[in-house]
């Protein structure tokens, strides 16, 4: 036996590897940075919105460990497997196996619910197929997502060089699904008012459904059916009228080609209905709220099952009704569950939903749909399957976890950290508050700027280090906003009477107008119920949620705003051209790399190459079009800049536009002055899409802009100015109701809703409202005693 060999200090070789060592990292707007991380303990990087943190962490350590461990699979396997490119570093050493856990929302599958995705509803099938009483099949027969399925025939097997037939009549393969919903668990009536104006005829334009246009294809298949294109469609006869609405799928020929024709309202609800309405286009989604009324299913009730399924019990419970039990009450009942027999199934299910329970989750139920789960929910949701786990020396890696908490709930969530930590794990956390800041065992702060002034390392250490190392994150991690010494006289009010959506508790309430009002409360306490339910619906309200923005690499922030169409025509009137020419989408693209800037060659398992076009040099338009300038500058150069820049360079001169400069003015206003005008959508951090998403609404002329967490990814220092922005609208005669936990916010605020008093049926009612000085001097709620804590209180220190 060979023993263990050690310096002569007694250390082992292997106990040397305890730092995760980058050098020369230049990921996006990363500055050659050096890094030493420690291993097995809690680091947080800070910074200021667009200083380089995602790129440093999750583009550089965590893809670069994830890269290496798809290496070590077989090259057939890595053929499905997406093929990632190596971050731009010279040196990475001492990395782990990282496990990701973001803040992306779930999938807006609407078959996709908290149960499918967290594998609850998977162990719950099985438990009703083994001790269900009656027995009525296996797992999929209470699977919503899986038919029966019924079959007649000769079923063939191949065995030992024979060949076995076998006649099957009637066999079934059991599902769950309810046949008259599919499985959704509602179904749609359609509104025949909103599909055509009857007084007009098909050429004339008659169909109001998105797409139906009778100038394209449409008209010439509708026309091939036989229907009459002149006719007003309030005299078409009963057969044609049902032809237009209701034919099946059907084989005809239009002028040579093949084509299908088929009637509005099947048409309608296999590309618009039986799709999440959040995953639609704006347009397409207004007309499907118009034209569609959706009703509970009556065949099974909205719990998505066959009557089979339902009829099976377990003391006196079906497994829908489990499902819509509150999570911590189906942990209580789980917990009065003694069957031996199925004995490890129960302990797994109790160990699932009782994480639920300890990450804050609890007041969530299985069927609830995972594309309604808020960026902070859905993160947390993925952290569930961690919790348990006997992995040690894993790097977790996280995005701001404390998204959509309150304070009271982010003390949870930092002994989560701590517990992944004390087990022997890397834990890497992106995040902004000072109350998770303080828990760290290092601190790694990036900036100065954000953008092209970031990118460099200005302090490593400890929490103490960082508050006396003059840093921006430093000089504010201690900031405490005060109470206003006066507040604004509401111009009126939202009534909201009887609201009862999700755990609202019939709420009556008065929505201040003409002032800032914030609507707080305990994750799970209803606000967004109540905000989006009874607020959000009305005329004249406008409301900037926490969606993503979809984009390619082709997106930019001109593109997304609008700033690029007047930039076009400013650069088209000035040389005598098309507007068209200046768009590398169209016609002004660069031929050799369709506009895109890059050339990608494709190497199969191997990563994908990614090159600078040779022809346009990374510019992305062709030569001739960079040959018009504007005010000296030709399109090119305009994108490169920053919005800062940019308004200086449109506001005189030559190249004055006045549209362009109001355009960018708005960006200025929330903070994106250091953004490239030319810079892709997918490159910017989470805090700036969404004030890129603010940008585009603040030209909005609504009276009530309803705000959800607007200082999500937003660090301490753009807090100030998101307030001063918030102040602006409200004193230019807009109405601005925030959901919002940040405790900056409601101090600054002029009326308060805390909704509570807990989570799921322990919140749902209203225990407050008032003024935030009121609140502290209250102090009789959860949010009152945080903010008293929070404007006269010390920081939270370790």
């Amino acid at each position: 036996m060979v023993a263990a060999q050690t310096d002569r200090g007694g250390e082992h070789p292997a106990d040397r590897h305890d730092l995760i060592r980058v050098q020369g990292a230049r990921v996006n707007n990363l500055r050659d940075i050096d890094v030493e991380v420690p291993k097995r303990r809690l680091t947080v990087f800070t910074g200021v919105s667009g200083s380089g943190k995602s790129s440093l962490v999750h583009g550089t350590i965590a893809a670069e460990s994830q890269r290496m461990i798809n290496e070590t699979y077989s090259a057939f396997l890595q053929g499905f497997m997406p093929s990632l490119a190596r971050p731009d570093v010279d040196v990475l050493e001492g990395l782990t196996t990282a496990i990701v856990v973001d803040q992306e929302r779930m999938g807006a599958n609407p078959r996709s619910t908290v149960g499918t995705v967290t594998d609850a509803n998977a162990m719950l099938r099985i438990l009703f197929s083994r001790i269900g009483e009656p027995h009525v099949g296996p797992p999929t027969a209470f699977a919503f997502n899986v038919p029966t399925r019924t079959a007649s025939g000769v079923m063939k097997t191949q065995k030992g060089g024979s060949e076995q037939r076998t006649v099957v009549r009637e066999a079934v393969y059991q599902g769950g699904m309810c046949p008259r919903c599919d499985g959704t668990g509602r179904v749609s009536d359609i509104d025949l008012t909103a599909l055509y104006d009857d007084s007009r005829s098909l050429a004339e334009g008659a169909l109001t459904v998105p797409g139906f246009s009778m100038d394209g294809w449409y008209g010439r298949i509708f026309s091939g059916a036989g229907l009459p294109m002149d006719k007003p469609i309030a005299r078409f006869s009963d057969e044609e009228l049902d032809t237009l609405l209701h034919a099946p799928p059907t084989k005809i020929k239009v002028d040579g080609v093949n084509l299908t024709f088929e009637g509005l309202i099947p048409k309608i609800q296999k590309s618009m209905l039986s799709k999440d309405r959040e995953a639609l286009q704006p347009h397409v989604r207004r007309f499907v709220e118009r034209a569609a009324t959706q009703q509970t299913c009556p065949e099974c009730g909205g719990t998505r099952l066959r009557r089979e399924a339902l009829s099976s019990r377990i003391r006196g419970r079906n497994i829908a009704e489990l499902c819509a039990m509150q999570i911590s009450d189906l942990a209580t009942w789980l917990r009065d569950l003694d069957e031996p027999g199925v004995a490890p199934l129960v302990g797994s299910l109790r160990h699932l939903v009782d994480s639920f329970e300890e990450i804050g989750l609890g007041y969530l139920s299985l069927d609830r749909p995972s594309g309604t789960l808020s960026g902070g929910e859905a993160q947390r949701t993925k952290m569930i399957r961690h919790l348990g786990s006997s992995l040690t020396d894993v790097t977790y890696v996280f995005d701001e976890p404390t998204i959509g908490l309150h304070a009271h709930d982010v003390e949870r969530m930092n002994r989560l950290l701590l517990r992944l930590r004390d087990k022997g794990n890397t834990v890497l956390v992106v995040e902004h508050k000072p109350e998770a800041i303080v828990v760290a065992d290092h601190v790694v702060d990036l900036g100065p700027g954000a953008g092209s002034q970031g990118g460099t390392i200005c302090f490593e250490g400890s929490v103490e280090g960082l508050r006396s190392s003059g840093t921006v994150t430093g000089r504010h991690l201690d900031d405490r906003a005060r109470l206003k010494d006066t507040v604004r006289t509401a111009t009126g009010v939202i009534e909201v009477r009887g609201a009862a959506t999700h755990n609202l508790r019939d709420v009556d309430v008065d929505i201040p107008l003409g002032v800032l009002c914030v609507v707080t409360g305990v994750a799970g306490s209803g606000k967004t119920s109540l905000v989006h339910g009874s607020v959000a619906v009305r005329d004249d309200v406008v409301v900037v949620d926490q969606g993503p923005i979809s984009g390619s690499r082709r997106s930019n922030p001109a593109t997304y705003t609008g700033l690029l169409d007047p930039v076009r025509k400013a650069f088209a009137k000035a040389n005598g051209v098309k507007p068209a020419l200046f768009s590398s989408n169209s016609e002004g693209a660069c031929g050799a790399c369709n506009g895109a800037g890059v050339i990608y060659t494709e190497l199969g398992i191997m990563e994908t190459v990614e090159s600078t076009c040779e022809e346009c040099e990374g510019r992305r338009f062709d030569r001739a079009v960079l040959e018009h300038t504007l005010g000296g500058r030709d399109i090119a150069e305009v994108l490169a800049m920053s919005v800062d820049e940019a308004a200086g360079f449109f506001a005189e001169g030559p190249a004055r536009t006045p549209a362009a400069l109001a355009v960018l003015q708005r960006l200025v206003d929330v903070g994106l002055g250091y953004v490239r005008l030319g810079q892709p959508l997918p490159t910017l951090s989470g805090g700036e899409r969404q004030r890129l998403k603010l940008a585009t609404h603040l030209k909005d002329s609504s009276g009530v802009l309803v705000l959800d967490e607007p200082t999500s990814g937003l660090h301490l220092a753009d807090v100030e100015q998101l307030l001063a922005l918030l102040d602006r609208l409200v004193d230019d005669g807009r109405s601005v109701v925030v959901v919002e936990h940040h405790q900056a916010v409601m101090a600054h605020a002029d009326w308060i809703v805390d909704l509570g008093p807990g989570a799921g049926h322990d919140g749902g009612r209203v225990v407050f409202e008032g003024t935030p000085a009121q609140l502290v001097a209250d102090a009789g709620t959860l949010t009152g005693r945080h903010l008293a804590a929070y404007v006269g209180g010390e920081p939270a220190r370790r």
